[in-house]
């Protein structure tokens, strides 16, 4: 980004675009139902193996060439210092809210929970979102993060959040966290333009436990407000399901009793 938007280096441009987010309220529960373990999808030996160094300028120059010719828009372009610049999507899968700051006291929109002392309230944001971003071959996955909370007003520790790289093999799909040093515009160029070979996606950091000290107070009022809805949800199927099977054993205690002896 430039201006007052910019970042610590590289550089990602967030602005350009005017397509605006809706943010609604959760529709699905924040507290996950139980799913059966599953097997982690272990990267292969070759995208762990995969070249570290840095490619020679005959060589991106080469490469730059043939993404381009392989695109319609948003192709890259080399510089004269031999960085480049192109486009990445992200999709955000987000499966817990974010706490966003109101912009003069108006929310953008419904939200499921508030706190009028520092204007911040918390959103579920739309699922399987995508962003297009326009950064550079030096833009890390530590600033494109930042960038992208920041474009969304997200005041949550960015700590909180990572970048994976999604790649398709065997019909399955593949993720692998991508570290905070990474450059994913480099990681673009070497996978091409089609997105069955890499696409990145923002998601939660899952470390094995919640650090819950890393939540707000509104977050962790907004997460009692949903559990206890649940709660009452919960108990009231359980009540309706008691009382139908009540309702059947009645019925056939009844036929029972009304056949003749």
């Amino acid at each position: 980004m430039t201006g007052s938007n910019s970042m610590s280096s590289g550089y990602c441009s967030l602005d350009e675009e005017s397509d605006d987010f809706t943010f609604f309220t959760a529709k699905t529960s924040f507290f996950r139902r139980p799913q059966a373990k599953q097997v982690p999808k272990n990267v292969t030996r070759e995208e762990e193996e995969e070249k570290a160094t840095s490619l020679t300028e005959e060589e991106i120059k080469t490469k730059i060439e043939d993404y381009n010719s392989r695109v319609t828009e948003n192709g890259m372009k080399l510089g004269t210092d031999g960085t480049y610049t192109g486009f990445i999507k992200v999709y955000l899968k987000l499966r817990r809210p974010v706490t966003v700051l109101s912009v003069e006291g108006n929310l953008p929109g419904p939200c499921s929970s508030s706190d009028s002392s520092d204007k911040r309230t918390s959103f579920y944001l739309p699922s399987n979102a995508v962003k297009q971003i326009h950064i550079s071959s030096t833009t890390t996955v530590s600033e494109v993060i930042q960038g992208l909370l920041k474009k969304f007003m997200v005041q949550d520790n960015p700590r909180k959040f990572a970048l994976y790289r999604q790649t398709r093999r065997d019909s399955q799909d593949l993720f692998q966290k991508l570290p905070l040093s990474e450059c994913p515009l480099y990681l673009r160029l070497l996978a091409g333009p089609d997105l069955e070979n890499l696409t990145f996606v923002l998601k939660e950091n899952e470390t094995g436990e919640v650090e819950w000290h890393a939540f707000s107070v509104p977050e962790l009022q907004n997460f009692l407000i949903i559990l206890d809805k649940e709660e009452k949800d919960r108990m009231r199927l359980v009540e309706q399901r008691y009382a139908a099977y009540k309702e059947k054993l009645l019925q056939a205690l009844c036929e029972v009793q009304g056949k003749p002896g």
